[in-house]
């Protein structure tokens, strides 16, 4: 919520993978979009990702990103948990790693256990500009401490200063040095 009442509605796609069960994840997703700037969805099967809009995973599914020619959609998927989560953020950003590549940007925020970290770390290793939420400020410092600890966030960050960091990475990759 903090970071996505920040971002700007022209910014580009943000697709979200949250560790929350599939009862909360749609309404969360209505909450976010009756207060933040961009349209926020609950992201469906084969939904095109287009600027300015939000995507949540259902908390019960994978959220995946695959690429049609110049074009991104949602894949949600229904396999087994990764990492004992299903939703999987190493699952998003793996298929970002594949379809996206170096022109995404990873973000990992805070939460428990190690879900999210080695996928920041791939992401990393392809020259992607990866960002992990400091320790201080976050509630439960698992995920991006995991992140740290493998060398896969580029840049460690107070809550209220990750959205700045992104939004300066959209206008200039060049500021990822």
């Amino acid at each position: 919520k903090e970071f996505l009442m920040q971002v700007p509605a022209d910014s580009p796609a943000i697709v979200i993978t949250q560790h929350i069960p599939a009862a909360f994840s749609e309404p969360f997703s209505k909450r976010m979009d009756g207060i933040c700037a961009m349209k926020v969805f609950h992201a469906e099967d084969r939904q095109q990702i287009i600027p300015g809009h939000v995507y949540i995973a259902p908390g019960d599914k994978h959220l995946m990103v695959e690429r049609s020619g110049a074009r991104y959609y949602c894949r949600l998927n229904d396999g087994p948990p990764v990492n004992r989560h299903k939703p999987s953020v190493d699952v998003l950003f793996r298929s970002v790693v594949q379809h996206v590549g170096k022109n995404a940007i990873g973000v990992l925020l805070t939460g428990m256990g190690d879900d999210g970290a080695k996928g920041l770390k791939e992401l990393h290793d392809i020259g992607a500009p990866t960002i992990a939420q400091d320790e201080q400020s976050s509630v439960v410092w698992g995920m991006p401490g995991e992140a740290v600890k493998l060398g896969a966030a580029e840049h460690v960050l107070p809550l209220n200063r990750v959205h700045t960091k992104v939004l300066s990475l959209v206008r200039s990759p060049s500021a990822s040095e």
